[in-house]
């Protein structure tokens, strides 16, 4: 008789925690736990063997649950309310690392009561957000440690104060404006009343908007984003001496990582003035002189003669209609044989990566549906848009860095 499902996922599991224990024993690693010292990334060499232990564990777990309480179970609602009251208030940097702290002594810094404390962040804990070590006493778990950061508490927050809000709205919106491809015609925009752009009304809002750029801030602090995916993965050198321009390149981190590796190139980064920062004043020595700074509308007609357009995580923020006017605006400067390098997001075809994977990317799909009426693109998503831009953009290359958060495409204009 052929083997159940369950059976063969218990299969997978075993094999591949085995997998996963031998080599974290060979590279003399610690084994993954809890703690609060425990390390927070895994060895991507180990990448197939954690992604099967994910799939198949939460497949055996959906099995094994009765449905309505699987589909409960999925739902976010009590879980974005226990983190919203963490990072509201502050809870994780009240907890001291290597120690803990009652729930009567939380309560007395924030405006809830003990058992209210107790409710809430006990649901957090079923979420391994903090532990309860002794009765009535807080300690951190490496989940709940990494929120002392501000940076990463931020991020928290954005998602449960931004988003969460912007989500419940979505469908409003896109009952209001249906197949609307407008920044201000969202579920963040209903949400928040106003019929200004996510961006605008940040932007009247510094507090608000200080802690979203923290939110992104958070995740370029992720070894997924890491510059050495662009700068080593795409070949810049076939490039020869170019001049780059990196559109919506913000303070230049990235503009400056790769032209610190690559000698050949000169970069000039584009953004809107109040997302620059010090410009020039903040170049290294290394490669002052060959990263320049000017302050552009990504609307707006290109300006500057150059070889090379690198846009990184900025066309997923809007939507179709308006990647068509950017790219546009770019053609008048485009030299034939002129490159664009998009790194960027890349949705998965449905089934063609882990499921955990798959859900993570698909979440922040809606994400990017609640606050910019945008979307995540498939490769056929990408290439389609830039030959509905004009046909003399041409696909030539895509590369997905193992570990990387972002795809890479590479276009050629043969207009």
């Amino acid at each position: 008789m052929a083997n159940s499902r369950i059976q063969e996922l218990s299969d997978i599991i075993a094999a591949s925690v085995a997998t996963i224990q031998r080599g974290l024993k060979e590279k003399r690693l610690p084994l993954p736990s809890f703690d609060e010292d425990s390390p927070t990334t895994f060895p991507l060499d180990l990448t197939d063997a954690q992604n099967s232990v994910i799939d198949a564990t939460t497949e055996l777990r959906d099995l094994l649950m009765e449905p309505m309480l699987s589909i409960h179970s999925y739902g976010g609602h009590n879980n974005s309310l226990c983190q919203q009251a963490i990072c509201r208030y502050g809870i994780a940097s009240m907890v001291p690392v290597g120690g803990k702290i009652s729930f009567a002594d939380i309560a007395k810094e924030t405006p809830l009561t003990e058992q209210t404390v107790a409710r809430l962040l006990r649901h957090a804990m079923t979420m391994r957000i903090f532990q309860e070590p002794t009765p009535g006493f807080v300690s951190h778990t490496k989940f709940s440690k990494i929120l002392i950061n501000p940076t990463t508490n931020d991020w928290l927050r954005a998602g449960t104060e931004e988003m969460w809000p912007a989500s419940t709205k979505v469908l409003e919106a896109l009952e209001k404006y249906p197949g609307s491809q407008e920044p201000s015609e969202t579920g963040y925009t209903v949400e928040n009343k106003t019929t200004d752009s996510i961006y605008a009304f940040l932007g009247a809002n510094p507090e608000r908007a200080g802690r979203f750029g923290n939110a992104m801030a958070a995740y370029l602090q992720k070894p997924e984003h890491s510059p050495h995916y662009i700068t080593d993965y795409y070949d810049w050198a076939s490039l020869g001496s170019a001049t780059v321009v990196h559109l919506g390149g913000g303070a230049g981190q990235f503009a400056i990582e790769i032209a610190k590796k690559h000698a050949n190139l000169s970069m000039i980064v584009q953004d809107m003035g109040f997302m620059m920062g010090p410009r020039e004043a903040g170049v290294p020595d290394e490669v002052k002189g060959r990263v320049m700074f000017e302050e552009h509308d990504f609307f707006a007609q290109q300006t500057v003669e150059m070889d090379a357009i690198y846009i990184r995580w900025a066309l997923r923020n809007w939507s179709d209609k308006y990647v068509l006017l950017a790219l546009r605006a770019q053609i008048p400067k485009l030299k034939s044989g002129s490159t664009i390098i998009i790194q960027d997001i890349i949705l998965p075809e449905a089934g063609k990566v882990p499921l955990w994977k798959e859900r993570y990317t698909r979440s922040n799909d809606l994400s990017l549906l609640a606050s910019f009426n945008s979307r995540e693109r498939t490769v056929e998503d990408w290439k389609s848009l830039f030959q509905e831009a004009d046909k003399g953009f041409v696909l030539k290359n895509v590369f997905e860095p193992q570990g990387s958060a972002l795809g890479i495409l590479e276009f050629k204009w043969q207009g």
